[in-house]
């Protein structure tokens, strides 16, 4: 039964970021067993939500299972603490508001924020919901997905929060375009009347955006000079906390960041 279990448990490690979705064939020869054998043991591993099959290639992919273990692991080792000092650090660099979300559905959910010391700041809540089309955290987080996922993210009716909000894909797409090609996002109102964003990707294993860190502070005070030097410490927070959460910014991103 053990050797089973762990054959089975195996055909996962077969999975990683250039190959995420395997046919029965391919892992029949990755794992040099042949195709009964792995076809058994696949629908073992379905059966228990770890792996599903695509309905239309057949081919297989993580299953909801390792999700919902992806969420008990993170209850116990979460990345909101983890985020907590460079978040503070960030806020006490900038003399700004600094937050942190990770992307959750077709929005974005806050897990860490640092309010400004100053008199007149952006107030932000842990927990608060951010619209990818509207703020900087959503903008570079669509900056850094695949094609067919950025078009799915930005599916149906989208909602104007002021007079600024982009609501057109053509206009939203143009926006995504220009945080890829700088490797920041920045929101000038987009999402609340009289505050500018600043944020910079958090790149999950797959070497895609799973959240940002941003730098939310009062238009008024944005100068040339304040917002090269937010951009500048935004984009090394994020980067520190992506390697804190035991990833890699793509080769891409890093060389671009070395250009600016």
């Amino acid at each position: 039964m053990s050797l089973t279990v762990d054959k089975a448990l195996d055909l996962l490690n077969f999975f990683n970021q250039s190959r995420m979705r395997i046919g029965l064939s391919e892992f029949a020869r990755l794992a040099k067993i042949d195709k009964a054998t792995a076809f058994r043991l696949l629908s073992s591993l379905a059966k228990h939500g770890l792996v599903e099959q695509d309905a239309q290639t057949r081919a297989y992919r993580l299953g909801a299972a390792t999700l919902r273990l992806a969420r008990i692991r993170e209850a116990s080792f979460p990345a909101a603490i983890i985020a907590a000092p460079i978040l503070e650090m960030l806020s006490e660099q900038t003399g700004e508001t600094a937050h942190v979300s990770l992307l959750a559905g077709q929005t974005l959910a806050t897990i860490g924020v640092v309010n400004s010391k100053k008199a007149l700041h952006v107030s932000m809540d842990a927990g608060e919901r951010l619209p990818l089309h509207a703020t900087a955290s959503g903008l570079i987080c669509l900056a850094y997905q695949r094609p067919e996922e950025r078009l799915r993210l930005l599916k149906g009716k989208l909602p104007s929060f002021t007079a600024f909000t982009s609501t057109e894909q053509s206009a939203i797409m143009a926006l995504v375009e220009i945080a890829a090609s700088r490797g920041y996002a920045e929101s000038d109102q987009g999402f609340e009347a009289g505050v500018y964003g600043i944020a910079a990707p958090v790149f999950a294993g797959s070497g895609v955006a799973c959240g940002a860190i941003a730098v939310a502070t009062p238009s008024q005070r944005i100068t040339p000079d304040s917002q090269a030097q937010i951009v500048k410490l935004t984009c090394a927070a994020a980067m520190e906390l992506t390697r804190k959460l035991g990833a890699e910014p793509p080769t891409a991103y890093k060389a671009l960041r070395r250009k600016k």
